[in-house]
């Protein structure tokens, strides 16, 4: 009996500590929610000042020569951008991201080269037939966003300038109320028709026209530039919003299943206990009696 509640203890002492170190996990992960997620509302009204000087660039002009990639047909792919997580305890947020861009690339033509942003991710996607052509790390802050999206956009244009890809997609994980998240995509390049006819049907906000100076092709290549570094910044900080939401969930479940097992084992604790102590009460009864 004696080792049984040495047993118990020591395992309801290993609980308390997994607790622990749950619940500070749980505050790391709403911490982390909470500054991305203040990232991307910021991030809202700078994408909207983008769209609207490339909505005075479009208005103005109406060429978009400047911006357009001749690729080569023979050679070009799709270059497709995805964002996953680095570390573990996130559920299946790696295994929807995979499902969800092989579903969506069997519906288009040609080869797809892949730029997968997370470990995880990555090895996940080893085990499928899509080709990864370069890995690239997360960023642990909000602070260091920047970079990442900055060797992204060299890699995707030294690809465009060699003309071995001629689309590039993105994907990534988009944070909802609580700890939902979804799948999305979007097509980041080219910078086609519909998509300068999009831009130029935006109403300007005020009755003063805007004029584009000093030169409109200078500014539109500077708009661009900043237009797809705002998508990439977006969908980082999106993905990384929705991995810890998807943490949080998992650190919620575990600290559930934790407090039912910590009361389990307590409450077998306190029986093994009492019966250690209904045998000591029964000894000492029945020798008082075998002394009478």
């Amino acid at each position: 009996m004696s080792e049984g509640v040495t047993s118990l203890r020591h395992q309801i002492t290993n609980a308390e500590e997994l607790d622990s170190v749950v619940r500070s996990m749980k505050a790391m992960a709403s911490s982390n929610i909470s500054q991305y997620e203040n990232a991307v509302r910021s991030l809202d009204d700078y994408y909207r000042t983008v769209q609207l000087g490339l909505t005075a660039c479009f208005q103005q002009h109406k060429s978009t020569r400047s911006i357009a990639k001749q690729a080569q047909p023979d050679k070009a792919s799709i270059g497709v951008i995805v964002f996953g997580s680095d570390q573990g305890l996130v559920g299946q947020f790696n295994e929807v991201m995979v499902e969800f861009v092989s579903n969506s690339l069997m519906k288009l033509p040609g080869n797809k080269t892949l730029w997968a942003v997370g470990e995880r991710l990555q090895s996940r996607l080893a085990d499928t037939k899509l080709t990864l052509e370069r890995g690239f790390m997360l960023p642990n802050s909000i602070n260091t966003v920047s970079t990442l999206v900055g060797n992204i956009l060299i890699e995707m244009e030294t690809q465009r300038e060699q003309g071995t890809i001629d689309k590039v997609y993105l994907f990534h994980h988009r944070p909802h109320s609580g700890s939902i998240y979804t799948p999305v995509s979007q097509q980041l390049l080219p910078l086609d028709h519909h998509w300068q006819h999009n831009l130029a049907s935006i109403h300007w906000p005020t009755n003063n026209l805007p004029e584009v100076m000093p030169e409109r092709e200078q500014t539109l290549r500077a708009m661009v530039r900043e237009y797809l570094f705002v998508s990439l910044f977006r969908a980082c900080a999106e993905s990384l919003a929705s991995e810890n939401a998807s943490r949080l969930s998992a650190m919620q479940r575990a600290e559930k299943n934790i407090d039912e097992l910590h009361a389990s084992l307590k409450q077998k604790f306190h029986s093994l206990r009492q019966s250690g102590i209904d045998a000591e009460l029964f000894d000492v009864i029945s020798g008082f009696g075998s002394m009478e």
